[in-house]
């Protein structure tokens, strides 16, 4: 059970190591892009390549179809990476070994839907993946494995994210010999631990300009590829898709510059970018942005479109 790229490597890893792949949950196709035209899930497209049966359904909890299919398979177990959907007790109880789920944190940190986004957003140098047995709660079931990865300082959450999903598919291949051998007992989680990664919301993208430079740069990085982050210019949405925090003792155009630090400011205009000041004292240095609804552009050329300069605020 699975929909987004990030599923697509563990499904390829259990048809690759001869399980029988019964049957495959995907969400439905949904419209997107400009065009809205309808495309497949990377999970369905990948089952039909192998010709798998592939199951869309709208809703689970209430869906008699799904109980009747899963009770004709009797499956051993049920594997569950980014499905989108939260699966009901009677679901839970039908596979032999349960549902396991391929979590990209280290439980019991991040729980919820969103935790390679909001782990880059609060800074974190350090992230992975938890294989664990599903419950009825969110994200709150017993661990059978981790394994951790190192987060890049620039690192995107469209980069990191392949990266933890190959993670993922490596340990659940390690993993499910362990869980079938009936041998062990997977670890409980630490629920004084937890912090929570919910889902992402439009309005998470609006920058504050407040904050410091550093705090917004994570969060340009860890809001790609939605919502984004983004400021309010001339009625539309601009979106910040490149961004590094300025150094006071190397940008000779920002240290000596004598506009009002007032946060949202551009400090300086230079051949990459401009600097815009954020709070705290702190700059940001942004190479890459967007008007919604155009091509994303290197900084510069959209200054030069717009007629903004020194001193001027980003956000209006």
């Amino acid at each position: 059970m699975g929909t987004p790229e990030f599923a697509v490597p563990s499904l390829r890893r259990l048809i690759a190591d001869g399980h029988n792949v019964a049957a495959v949950f995907s969400q439905p196709d949904k419209p997107s892009g400009r065009g809205k035209a309808v495309h497949e899930p990377p999970v369905k497209r990948l089952a039909l390549e192998h010709r798998i049966r592939c199951f869309q359904p709208a809703k689970i909890k209430t869906n008699e179809e799904v109980r009747e299919v899963f009770q004709a398979i009797k499956p051993d177990a049920c594997i569950v990476a980014a499905y989108g959907k939260i699966l009901p007790p009677w679901l839970l109880e039908i596979p032999r070994l349960g549902c396991i789920n391929i979590h990209a944190s280290l439980l019991p940190k991040y729980r919820g839907a969103a935790p390679i986004n909001w782990a880059i957003v609060n800074g974190e140098t350090t992230t992975g993946v938890t294989i664990m047995q599903m419950d009825p709660g969110m994200d709150t079931g017993p661990m059978w494995s981790q394994r951790s990865i190192d987060i890049g300082p620039e690192e995107t959450a469209p980069e990191l994210s392949p990266r933890l999903a190959a993670v993922g598919a490596d340990l659940l291949a390690d993993t499910l010999p362990v869980i079938a051998s009936g041998q062990h007992h997977p670890a409980a989680q630490n629920s004084d631990e937890a912090t929570y990664a919910p889902m992402l919301k439009k309005e998470d993208g609006l920058i504050d300009w407040d904050l410091p430079a550093k705090a917004i740069a994570a969060r340009v990085r860890g809001f790609q590829p939605w919502p984004g982050s983004y400021t309010m210019f001339r009625g539309s949405r601009l979106i910040i898709w490149d961004a590094t925090v300025a150094q006071a003792n190397t940008d000779s155009e920002t240290a000596g510059s004598s506009v009002a630090r007032t946060p949202s400011t551009i400090l300086a205009i230079h051949k990459p970018g401009f600097v815009v000041s954020c709070g705290e004292g702190t700059a940001l240095r942004i190479s890459e942005i967007q008007i919604e609804g155009k091509k994303r552009v290197p900084a510069r050329d959209f200054l030069n479109g717009t007629r903004l300069f020194v001193g001027d605020p980003i956000s209006q």
